[in-house]
């Protein structure tokens, strides 16, 4: 077991005392508390239902909508299928807070400028009710596909996202955004409990090496924000550099101000006396949340508003060459046509979207969504589909599940545990079809995505991306063997009873057969 390192303790003993040291060791040791944040489009009480199936049980938290801590069954909580379906997601308490204090609206342009892996990022999308301008940036290619799985399995449609280095995206979004999140990398003090291994590295000179990234980036962000528009920089760490120091810094050379802000949890004000260092007296306006006092992780929060114009450093673009039409558009009427009448989608829910075609690939935004370089992007919006080489659109099955209310033709439902499970693995359902083509696959009330009727059965489109992650059902929870039997189609079953009879028999003739001692 990881110890809490000599760097660490003295640290917080020297700059914070002997009982704040004691109730951060107690903290390190102690159990972590998971929680999940239940997406605001999902019947929340049909699915609280749906996961005591799993074992899993859940406390609403008071004053924030859609968060429950997790009582019982966190090991599976990860793992079923409403999961993978983006029902919800798992995420700490205190990660939920920037978010809303940043409180973004659908009218707004917002950037999330450090948004890998996306807990943040699709809370941000869930409060601006998928719509309006959202740019997800990440630097980390790596980290990349963490943030655009998440995006994917909740099905947002307002996310446009961005690979770039946040501290320098200021010399292409110059005084643009209404709202930024600043959720800046950190040395992780305040997660310490789920991330042990920072006790192996962390010293103070790492914290000032993290704080002058810190410092850029939320320069890059004053930058980038309107005259008028608001900022919430956070980090999940305790140490003055890289919070109330950072925070220092920026008052002093930039047109902001604090926000006085009331958080959902209990928190306390920022520090105005850093070791020997007195600060700005408004400093006190930011707020920490000590993990011991929420029952989750420690976090940073400041609030910033723009009140002035900053230098200008914006680089213009060269000429654009991406665009996104509208529904009508004869570059991608004719495919949208033919959807709505295959799958029974009425061409006014097309007109909620915005289109741009890319290598044979056609993704679909938010209407409202709008901005300058699309071929800057790393991608806009999600996936619509494919054309094939017969120049057929082959609708995407996570598109699918965007317009799930309104397709009511060529739908295929599953009939039990065993099929679902096939799907989610990508194999070949066994059924019969007349006419083969691409179908919508429901299991229950859920629709899952797309597959592929041919005389061999049902061919499953369930993203690649997704078959990795292991999958669980309720009725696995009663034993291995009872859910496979239950599920074998009633040929096979007949056969597992026939073979058991046989080997029975012979058992039973066996002993009949052997001489008394």
């Amino acid at each position: 077991m990881i110890e809490l390192s000599n760097n660490i303790s003295e640290y917080i003993r020297n700059n914070f005392g002997e009982e704040f040291l004691k109730h951060y060791f107690d903290y390190f040791h102690d159990e972590y508390k998971p929680y999940l944040r239940i997406s605001p489009f999902t019947d929340s009480q049909r699915l609280i239902g749906q996961l005591n199936r799993y074992g899993i049980e859940l406390e609403a938290i008071q004053n924030i909508p859609n968060a429950y801590r997790i009582i019982s069954g966190s090991e599976f909580a990860g793992k079923t299928f409403e999961y993978i379906l983006g029902k919800y997601y798992v995420q700490s308490l205190s990660s939920m807070i920037p978010p809303l204090v940043l409180s973004p609206g659908q009218d707004d342009i917002v950037l999330d400028l450090c948004a890998a892996p996306g807990s943040k990022t699709t809370e941000l999308a869930e409060l601006m009710n998928n719509r309006g301008t959202l740019i997800a940036n990440e630097s980390s290619l790596e980290r990349l596909k963490s943030l655009v799985f998440n995006i994917d399995k909740m099905n947002f449609v307002n996310i446009g996202v961005f690979h770039g280095k946040g501290e320098l995206l200021s010399k292409s979004f110059e005084n643009y955004f209404d709202k930024i999140l600043i959720d800046a990398p950190c040395s992780a003090l305040g997660i310490i409990q789920k991330r042990g291994e920072v006790s192996n590295w962390w010293d103070v000179n790492k914290a000032l090496a993290m704080s002058d990234l810190q410092l850029r980036l939320l320069i890059s962000a004053v930058k980038m924000c309107k005259v008028g528009g608001e900022m919430v920089y956070s980090t999940c760490t305790l140490s003055f550099e890289e919070n109330e120091l950072v925070i220092n810094k920026i008052l002093k050379k930039y047109p902001v101000e604090l926000i006085d802000v009331e958080l959902p949890v209990k928190s306390i004000g920022g520090f105005t006396k850093c070791g020997v260092d007195f600060l700005n007296p408004d400093v006190s306006k930011t707020r920490r949340i000590l993990p011991w006092e929420v029952q989750s992780e420690g976090f940073f929060i400041a609030k910033l508003r723009k009140i002035d114009e900053t230098e200008k450093s914006f680089m213009p673009y060269k000429e654009k060459r991406l665009e996104l039409v509208k529904a009508i558009s004869g570059k991608i009427k004719n495919y949208l046509e033919v959807f709505s009448g295959y799958f029974g989608i009425p061409m006014s829910e097309f007109d909620k979207y915005r289109y741009l075609i890319k290598n044979g690939d056609i993704f679909f935004v938010n209407k409202d969504w709008n901005s300058q370089a699309l071929e800057s992007f790393n991608r806009i919006g999600i996936k619509l589909g494919q054309i094939d080489k017969r120049g057929i659109l082959q609708l995407h099955p996570l598109a699918a599940q965007v317009f799930e209310k309104s397709i009511t033709k060529n739908i295929i439902q599953l009939e039990n545990l065993a099929e679902l499970d096939n799907y989610f693995s990508g194999g070949t359902i066994k059924k019969q079809f007349d006419i083969g083509g691409q179908r919508v696959v429901k299991y229950e009330d859920y629709l899952l995505g797309t597959a592929v009727a041919s005389k061999d059965g049902l061919k499953s489109q369930f993203p690649r991306a997704f078959r990795t992650q292991e999958i669980i059902y309720p009725e696995m929870k009663k034993g291995g063997q009872e859910f496979f039997f239950n599920q074998l189609e009633p040929f096979y079953k007949s056969m597992v009873i026939y073979i058991a009879a046989v080997i029975l028999g012979c058992v039973f003739w066996i002993n009949l057969s052997e001489p008394v001692r």
